[in-house]
This record gives C-alpha cells, structure tokens and sequence, in this order.
C-alpha cells in the first residue's frame, strides 16, 4: 500500500513534506497532516533548509540532484517535491518511511 505522502504521478513520484527547519538534526521524525515530516538542522534563512532538503534527499535516495525538484511551498513548511528517473515507489518508502 502506498503511504499517503507519496503518489506516483507520469512524471514521476511527488513527495508531501513537512518541514520543520531548525533542528539539531537532519531526519524523518513521522508523519504529520497527511505529510512526511523532515526536521532540517538548517534555519529557514535564505533559502538554506530548501537547499539543504533536495541535498539530503538526493542523497538518502541515491539520485542527482537534478532530479528533484519543488512542486511548491518553497515559502513554506509544507512542500511538495518531484522526484523523477529510474526511482521506484517501494524504494523511497524502504528508505524514508517512519
């Protein structure tokens, strides 16, 4: 069964995130709203927990950067992310899931 957080879509596989910037560490800490939860040990300044969440994610999944990308919410603690290429359902939900 596929987690409520993730639908696959024909571009790829869209993430429902929420973001807690701040934290003492990078990490999924469960679900919230509907969303996987992600605290980010970097501020929401500047830019730098958007930067530091496709990072991370790059590299917990093992893909390109350049493979995910903001569907929307940059602005906001709840984010949507695309992820697309050769990735399967059951490997991010392996991976990430709480």
């Amino acid at each position: 069964m596929t987690p409520i957080w993730l639908k696959q879509t024909p571009a790829g596989i869209t993430l429902n995130l929420h973001c807690q910037p701040g934290a003492k560490q990078t990490k999924v800490v469960g679900l919230h709203d509907g969303c996987l939860k992600i605290s980010l040990q970097a501020p929401a300044l500047e830019n730098k927990a958007n930067e530091l969440l496709l990072a991370w994610l790059s590299k917990q999944l093992r893909v390109p950067q350049k493979q995910i990308q903001f569907v929307s919410g940059q602005n906001s603690r709840k984010k949507r992310v695309e992820i697309w290429g050769p990735i399967s359902v059951e490997h991010i939900v392996q991976i990430l899931a709480p």
